[in-house]
């Protein structure tokens, strides 16, 4: 049992064996192998844009912080919610890549922005002129780092925002495709069509080792992008490994199928444990992750049973034991039914 994080688990075995068949013979490097080009094309097909362009890159945080730098300048306010992934767990990388863009960070219940705090966020940015930060971009994270979603009709709400203020919006799809299991909607409808710009759409948390694409909607922008990944240390000279992960990760609509296990299997833990006496959720499981708040001493005992992280980390299993820490559990492609209900039985 392990809970920890949906990059805690294996590789699923599709995707294994896509990379040991990719590993045969040689072929062009830095993505001028056909493999490539192929899940270029799949994706378009896909998320119904045959002019995007698409790259791949290894890391979530690569895909993050070269999205911004393509769609703000270094002066340029990055508008995103308070807990996003690229401001809590990045290392600054969107300011570095961007050359220095600042981070404005909007209020939300459950780790979502509102649009009317939004729109009092761009207003209050640089109203006095040359001496402030510069209106840049948007950022939004589907599913969020509470693992709730945004629905098309509220992703097509802040982009009118920005559009509003003439700014682009990226969005952090790190776990794009468990957000779209539960949405059950199409790919377009929850991002061009609802007015995104650059999508990173993650693979590496859903059963990949190690892959991201960046999808860049709009392609006057592509070629800025290509430079900077290379400039950015991130174009893989044997860019097939990246491209057969990703092609055996399409292949099938294998994303979905892991991703739908893996809600299934936070809904299961998620209902366990509501029942729990002294337990409760803090957050809706709407994806994979399941926040929570236990007693003390339930959480010291489950979490020697099975890894998880208190959430925020700066909490302490010292306090009284009927004080209530709140934790996070993430479930995973290879999760399985029982280990939920083994935890659970701990649990309770």
């Amino acid at each position: 049992m392990h809970f920890a994080s949906d990059n805690t688990a294996g590789v699923a075995p599709e995707i294994m064996a896509a990379l040991a068949a990719a590993n045969a013979g040689h072929v062009a490097s830095y993505g001028a192998d056909p493999l490539t080009g192929a899940v270029v094309e799949h994706l378009r097909e896909i998320f119904e844009a045959p002019h995007a362009s698409v790259y791949l890159v290894a890391t979530g945080t690569a895909a993050n912080a070269l999205s911004c730098a393509v769609l703000t300048q270094p002066w340029g306010a990055i508008f995103c919610h308070r807990n996003a992934h690229i401001e809590e767990d990045e290392c600054g990388a969107p300011e570095f890549y961007t050359g220095g863009s600042k981070l404005v960070l909007v209020d939300g219940p459950h780790a979502k922005m509102d649009p009317a705090g939004l729109r009092a966020a761009i207003a209050h940015t640089a109203r006095a002129g040359v001496h402030n930060v510069q209106r840049g971009m948007v950022s939004l994270t589907n599913a969020t780092e509470a693992g709730t979603i945004y629905t098309p009709a509220e992703v097509a709400a802040l982009t009118a925002v920005a559009r509003e203020f003439k700014l682009p919006v990226h969005m952090d799809g790190a776990r794009f495709a468990n957000a779209l299991v539960t949405l059950g909607c199409t790919p377009a409808e929850v991002t061009w069509k609802a007015g995104i710009d650059v999508l990173s759409f993650g693979g590496t948390k859903n059963g990949c080792m190690g892959v991201e694409a960046v999808i860049i909607f709009d392609p006057a922008r592509a070629w800025e992008f290509e430079l900077r990944r290379k400039r950015g240390g991130h174009l893989f000279s044997k860019h097939r490994f990246l491209a057969a992960q990703m092609a055996a990760y399409l292949d099938g609509d294998l994303w979905l199928r892991l991703a739908r296990h893996a809600n299934a299997m936070a809904a299961r833990l998620s209902a366990g444990i509501a029942a729990v006496p002294g337990a409760s959720l803090t957050h809706p499981t709407q994806a994979n992750e399941v926040f929570a708040a236990f007693p003390v001493p339930r959480i010291a005992r489950s979490m020697r049973r099975a890894p998880y992280y208190l959430w925020p980390f700066d909490q302490s299993l010292d306090g009284p034991g009927e004080t209530p820490l709140a934790a996070r559990m993430v479930t995973t492609w290879d999760t399985t039914a029982e280990e939920i209900d083994t935890f659970l039985a701990h649990l309770r």
